[in-house]
């Protein structure tokens, strides 16, 4: 994995990240187009690949 520093703060941060914002739960909060668990495993399971 690679990492670069996060603007000044000195902090290592991955240069590839995974938003999961679109899952999770249709019927919690306040998006009912969110992918089942079931549904993002796949997406998950290859970004982890």
């Amino acid at each position: 994995m690679k990492y670069t520093k996060l603007g000044n703060t000195g902090v290592d941060v991955s240069r590839i990240c995974l938003g999961c914002m679109s899952y999770g739960s249709s019927s919690q909060g306040t998006h009912d187009w969110a992918l089942e668990e079931d549904e993002s495993r796949p997406f998950i399971q290859q970004a982890l690949d």
